[in-house]
């Protein structure tokens, strides 16, 4: 996963089939404001992150027209709403297995049937078009190649292909568009900041092209706008972990396999740690307003987790940063939102893992600047 898909130089080397579906995501938004269209901010922000990891992973994305992508992203759903019973399955496990109660199986197999299905007939479709792929450098083709050797030291099966991608979607997906969504409609409820993120956008890249991923570093307004919206509404609030080895803290024994519930939620929103800790404020992740860079690295390891820290930290963290700061910037440079009040909603849904709005943001959009894509 690191060498061919999340890693700085796959990063790099993807970097291309990103871009791609960017354009894709820019044409579908501008269709829908030519149409006068309502947008569901989360549901075009799902078809951007899912065709981007499918193009990654397996050179293409999945085909809206046979319904296949609609059903891998309703699987992705799905399992978002067992992931709060799993989670209560694995801290009640013993009590749970006791009183023979079963840990949701039922369901489980459902969908695990279900994705097997939808991943078994992708697989099926890369292998009889090996030839026309690439050089058997796709994550893909390294996964089949090490499935078929016999004599490999770690056999891996097809079954342990298609539950990698079940992680990966499940993983990279939901979180990434709801974070998608949560800035938008915070940028929506703060103009200045929109406006100077727009400021900053129009004086680095203009009007003339889409902000690239090679633009991000030159705009330090728009990476501390989605730290900020990480640190607000982190996607995955709360993290698990188990001790290797009894110790003491604070005073007290932890005996190993103790499980250990982080609330990353709890943390990032503490009076103790932030300043105005409620409110959306960019600026307190721009250099400029860090004492030291002693402090800035005291904030990011232990007061801002929205990836969890350290060695167990998520391996997806440089992805997702790349993938929402790209699709936040396009947003912001090509079009003016409109929504229904003065402001939005930002009220959190009940009983979800992934931090998700009560009401799902719909806008109507107006071309702010039409680009002219190298595609067409």
């Amino acid at each position: 996963m690191v060498t061919k898909l999340l890693g700085p130089q796959a990063l790099e080397r993807s970097q291309g089939v990103r871009a791609k579906e960017v354009e894709r995501f820019y044409s579908n938004l501008l269709d829908k404001a030519l149409k006068n269209e309502t947008v569901e901010i989360a549901e075009e922000a799902m078809k951007l992150v899912n065709n981007s990891l499918c193009k990654m992973i397996m050179g293409r994305s999945c085909s809206e027209e046979d319904g296949e992508a609609e059903r891998v992203r309703g699987l992705v759903n799905k399992s978002d709403a067992l992931t709060k019973k799993l989670f209560l399955a694995t801290i009640l496990h013993k009590p749970l297995k006791k009183l023979g109660i079963s840990l949701f199986e039922e369901e489980l197999m459902d969908v695990s049937r279900q994705f097997d299905e939808v991943l078994e007939r992708i697989l099926v479709e890369y292998e009889e078009k090996a030839e026309e792929h690439h050089q058997g450098t796709d994550m893909m083709d390294v996964l089949l190649k090490a499935c078929r050797d016999e004599n490999a030291v770690c056999k891996i099966t097809r079954n342990h292909i298609k539950a990698m991608f079940v992680d990966l979607f499940i993983a990279g997906t939901d979180t990434s568009t709801h974070t998608i969504e949560w800035i938008m409609a915070e940028i929506m409820n703060n103009s200045y900041i929109l406006e100077r993120l727009r400021e900053e956008i129009d004086s680095v890249v203009g009007n003339t092209r889409l902000v690239q991923e090679t633009d991000l570093p030159n705009l330090p307004y728009l990476q501390a706008t989605v730290k900020e919206g990480l640190r607000l509404h982190p996607s995955s609030p709360i993290v698990i972990r188990t001790f290797e080895e009894g110790c003491r803290i604070g005073g007290f024994y932890i005996p190993e396999k103790t499980k250990l519930v982080i609330n990353g939620y709890a943390i990032m929103r503490d009076p103790n740690n932030w300043e105005d800790p409620l409110e959306f404020k960019p600026e307190r992740f721009l250099d400029s307003s860090r004492s030291s860079q002693k402090d800035a690295i005291k904030d990011e390891v232990l007061r801002y987790i929205a990836f969890g820290s350290g060695r167990r930290g998520c391996p997806g963290a440089n992805l997702a940063y790349v993938s929402v700061e790209t699709a936040i910037g396009v947003m912001v440079q090509c079009f003016d939102w409109k929504i229904k009040g003065d402001k939005i909603n930002l009220n959190e849904a009940a009983g979800k893992i992934t931090i998700t709005m009560a009401h799902p943001l719909k806008c109507s959009l107006v071309p702010r600047t039409q680009i002219s894509l190298s595609s067409k």
